[in-house]
């Protein structure tokens, strides 16, 4: 089975988070783990923010261990429609979007993609 984590679900992982084990149950085998690149971005991003250059980019190694998917043609016009049928932020409906064209399982703990078909919603404690 295809998953794809989303940034939320990284976060908690790389940062021991009060979610942590409960994503690795996810991150067992990263060869079924789509991760679209905006995904990479955001967890990179606040990881150099939070921990620095080195912890961020020894993490963005190991999320590209995964396969990354391109943000494509088709899956940013996808974006852009099941951003307005959901009322999706752009990031959002990027990872939603590219979860439905790998035929992926979304993990998430955004409370903006709860309830969507194909998810997997890990509430924050």
């Amino acid at each position: 089975m295809k998953t794809l984590i989303d940034s939320s679900g990284w976060i908690q992982y790389f940062t021991a988070g009060r979610l942590a084990d409960k994503y690795a149950v996810y991150i067992k085998n990263l060869k079924t783990i789509r991760t679209p690149t905006i995904v990479l971005y955001e967890v990179y991003k606040i990881i150099k923010r939070e921990k620095g250059e080195e912890s961020a980019l020894l993490i963005a190694g190991q999320i590209g261990k995964t396969t990354v998917i391109p943000l494509s043609d088709s899956i940013a016009l996808a974006a852009a429609d099941i951003s307005l049928q959901y009322r999706l932020a752009m990031a959002d409906a990027i990872v939603y979007a590219t979860a439905q064209e790998e035929g992926a399982e979304l993990i998430t703990s955004d409370a903006d993609l709860q309830g969507l078909p194909g998810v997997v919603y890990l509430p924050p404690k």
